[in-house]
């Protein structure tokens, strides 16, 4: 365990991260995420013959928008749920798949 000593004012500027920046997106759905839960909302609508997994991909989709103009972060438990649901039903191969395993990695799923 390390102990750090601070010796004079604190609430100055500080340099931490990567060259002295910070990046916090929590809360705010990145922008990749949104980009690929409309391409994985109209694969599934192409390649599936089930019309309930494109109402889980439109989940998906509309959960990242709602989050990103509400300025919180998506529901986690919702976009599992939905992602859980389309992976099962997904052919196997399929890249809807790959987009789901994809989105879930960018949400922190």
């Amino acid at each position: 365990m390390s102990t750090y000593n601070f010796h004079g004012d604190i609430s100055g500027p500080s340099n931490f991260g990567d060259h002295g920046k910070i990046e916090v997106t929590y809360g705010t759905p990145p922008a990749e995420a949104l980009k690929l839960a409309a391409d994985l909302v109209q694969l599934v609508r192409q390649e599936a013959a089930r019309p309930e997994l494109a109402a889980q991909a439109e989940i998906v989709r509309g959960e990242l928008v709602r989050a990103g103009e509400e300025g919180r972060p998506a529901d986690q438990g919702r976009i599992r749920q939905a992602l859980e649901t389309l992976t099962v039903g997904l052919a196997a191969g399929s890249g809807g798949i790959a987009l789901a395993q994809e989105i879930g990695r960018l949400v922190g799923l």
